[in-house]
């Protein structure tokens, strides 16, 4: 798949008014990202641990996978490329390996609004991925699936584009009021309609991202906490950049 050169807008918009039930998603919540250049995982570690606030690990460390859906134009790229003040991404995700029958795997439709965001999920038939992974054996897995019939017909319209995985370390505060996530090994495979041999990738091992997740009233708050670090925030999105550095 070649990107497009002209500007995309919209995809999938009758399915987000109507499908997503606003009552039944998570709180809409800030997350402020860092795209970190100049330090090892291991020193932004030290630093998460020496914070003011007392960050904790919650979970131990994992690799985290994805595959990241879109129209064939590319429409939720262009829209978050663009910055549009709604903003949607479609992915399933699991944890664990990369390759092989994946069990368990969740769908997941994150809606950004302006700086705010919240995700809505629903449980993913398991599937395998391997060598030979094509469109025609994810539609099948779609086709078979208990999915409510207005998920499957959405998702009809899309395919699997992206493939990325990284390793994440999970942090909160003692009031669990604040999460933090520091991710490496950022690793992004190109996915394409068929013949996918997963050989085209690109590991981006200068980065490391950071994550702060909070509820909207904490923002001033959260101004405190993230000015104790040495880095920036920036728009950094793992699905842009995985489009932009795998694809021509």
């Amino acid at each position: 798949m070649t990107k497009p050169h002209t500007k995309r807008w919209g995809g999938g918009g009758a399915f987000w008014e109507n499908t997503i039930d606003e009552s039944e998603q998570r709180p809409y919540r800030y997350e402020r990202k860092f795209l970190v250049e100049g330090l090892d995982s291991g020193q932004v570690h030290m630093l998460v641990k020496r914070h003011p606030a007392m960050f904790y690990q919650t979970y131990p460390p994992r690799h985290v996978n994805n595959l990241y859906l879109d129209t064939d134009d590319l429409r939720n790229y262009y829209a978050n490329l663009d910055g549009e003040g709604e903003r949607h991404k479609v992915r399933i995700r699991w944890y664990g390996k990369l390759f092989g029958e994946i069990a368990g795997p969740t769908l997941e439709f994150k809606v950004k609004r302006g700086l705010v965001g919240t995700k809505h999920t629903h449980p993913f038939p398991g599937f395998q991925l391997q060598t030979g992974f094509a469109y025609h054996d994810f539609q099948a897995v779609i086709l078979a699936s208990d999915l409510a019939p207005e998920v499957r017909t959405y998702l009809r319209t899309l395919q699997v584009v992206l493939c990325n995985r990284y390793y994440r370390w999970y942090y909160a505060t003692r009031d669990g009021r604040f999460r933090l996530t520091i991710d490496n090994g950022l690793t992004y495979y190109q996915v394409r309609k068929s013949g996918n041999t997963f050989q085209r990738k690109y590991l981006d091992d200068r980065h490391v991202v950071v994550e702060l997740k909070y509820e909207k009233s904490l923002d001033v708050k959260a101004d405190r906490i993230a000015g104790f670090f040495p880095f920036s925030v920036t728009r950094n999105s793992k699905y842009i950049t995985g489009i932009e550095s795998i694809y021509p």
